[in-house]
């Protein structure tokens, strides 16, 4: 492959010639993903203007349920009409959206979240696209939500698409994390990232510390010896970055390492978690896997949790891999009740991070 000469098109080529499965109906779904995100980034870029009228302005606050809205009917309308999915599932719908009739449906179910970090948008900060696709059971009966509940493990791609200074789209089909960049002049994604690797140490953590009230010791004993830098147990200093849009806080770990943490909040003794299995964390942890890290619940790997609900939740901890085994081991630690005793004068009454 040549550097930046090489698209979408051209790279499931490729990979298809290696693994024959991913011919005829995959790569034509990938195509319909990747022309809605086409699409998707061109709105993003106009902000207000994409759902403006002299006749009814957009407010300002309106701007992101609009934009998510309209994010996610053009990737209804441009993957179901093709025939090569069964039915999709939307992070915002309650229920699926079947695409075509029994006896004559796709060979894949398409898992997406339209508009990551939607939030950033009245602000214009980065968000992005998350997508998974599966096997749909090789079965007679109409599909169903149940057809979804499929271990990230049994993903056949994931990828995301994120709308910040450029666009670029990240995929993976199993064979390593590529991305690739629009060149708006031709309207094609170019690989410029071929094989990305999630450096295996680093500096950089990513989590919501105005929640460090409700973390469980293993996290906050980890944030705790970052923050400590240079004169603590880590003798190094980190960095804390927190983007409110999973896509750009896993692109930096991609791309420069680093490690995204949501945990479970133990304020909500019911709390599963705060990532949505199906349409962020599995394919998320696909693609950082891919990239060599690991993806984890503390406990768990995230690709190993058996979905039992289309909105199901859990604690995504994926980054690089020696910072996530070190906080799979403190938890093993915890449960297990050989960690000291949590006191933090980083996180006590007097401190920057007061627990009230």
């Amino acid at each position: 492959m040549l550097l930046g000469r090489t698209n979408v098109n051209k790279f499931l080529i490729e990979e298809q010639r290696r693994n024959p499965m991913l011919e005829g109906d995959f790569s034509m779904l990938v195509s319909d993903i990747v022309r809605s995100c086409k699409a998707i980034s061109q709105a993003v870029s106009r902000g207000i203007l994409s759902s403006h009228s002299f006749a009814t302005p957009t407010p300002l606050e309106a701007i992101p349920k609009t934009l998510k809205s309209l994010a996610e009917q053009t990737i209804i309308q441009h993957c179901a009409w093709g025939g090569h999915v069964a039915a999709m599932s939307s992070a915002d719908l309650d229920d699926i959206f079947v695409a075509s009739e029994a006896g004559q449906r796709g060979k894949y179910l398409l898992v997406f979240d339209p508009l990551d970090g939607a939030t950033n948008l009245d602000v214009n900060l980065s968000v992005g696209t998350i997508f998974s696709i599966l096997y749909c059971p090789e079965e007679d009966a109409p599909v169903s939500a149940a057809d979804f509940f499929q271990t990230g493990s049994h993903q056949v791609a994931a990828g995301y698409a994120l709308y910040g200074s450029s666009t670029m789209l990240v995929l993976t089909v199993g064979t390593g994390t590529h991305g690739f960049t629009l060149d708006r002049e031709i309207g094609e994604f170019l690989l410029t990232h071929p094989n990305l690797q999630a450096p295996a140490d680093t500096q950089i953590f990513s989590i919501n510390a105005s929640k460090n009230r409700f973390w469980e010791p293993p996290i906050r004993r980890y944030v705790e010896e970052c923050l400590d830098g240079q004169t603590g147990v880590r003798h190094k200093d980190f960095n804390m970055r927190w983007a409110a849009s999973m896509v750009a806080d896993v692109h930096r770990l991609l791309i420069r390492g680093g490690v995204f943490i949501c945990p479970r909040i133990n304020a909500d003794l019911g709390d599963p978690g705060r990532i949505a299995l199906l349409h962020k964390a599995n394919p998320m942890a696909m693609l950082v896997e891919q990239a060599g890290g690991l993806a984890s619940t503390g406990y768990d790997p995230v690709v190993d949790v058996k979905p039992e609900s289309l909105h199901q939740r859990v604690p995504a901890i994926l980054g690089s891999r020696n910072e996530v085994e070190r906080i799979n081991r403190y938890h093993v630690e915890y449960q297990n009740g050989e960690d000291k005793p949590f006191t933090s004068p980083l996180f006590g009454t007097r401190s920057l991070f007061r627990i009230e």
